[in-house]
């Protein structure tokens, strides 16, 4: 699965697990920023950048587990 030039990142949860997130670089604000659209898997692709739960908001680590 391509990744499409950085509009997508994934999040790596504490529990072990990651979530695709779609990135909107035109927005400055951190909380639109990123939405969570992708289920939790174990493996990311190799050529994901990966972000980890502590560099987003707090308003978004809250819909990483709700994936």
């Amino acid at each position: 699965m391509a990744l499409k030039h950085g509009k997508y990142v994934y999040i790596e949860r504490s529990d072990g697990y990651y979530v695709k997130a779609r990135v909107f670089k035109s927005r400055n604000d951190d909380a639109s920023k990123y939405i969570i659209i992708g289920p939790k898997i174990h493996k990311p692709p190799m050529n994901a950048l990966i972000l980890k739960e502590d560099q987003i908001p707090d308003n978004l680590k809250e819909k990483l587990y709700m994936v």
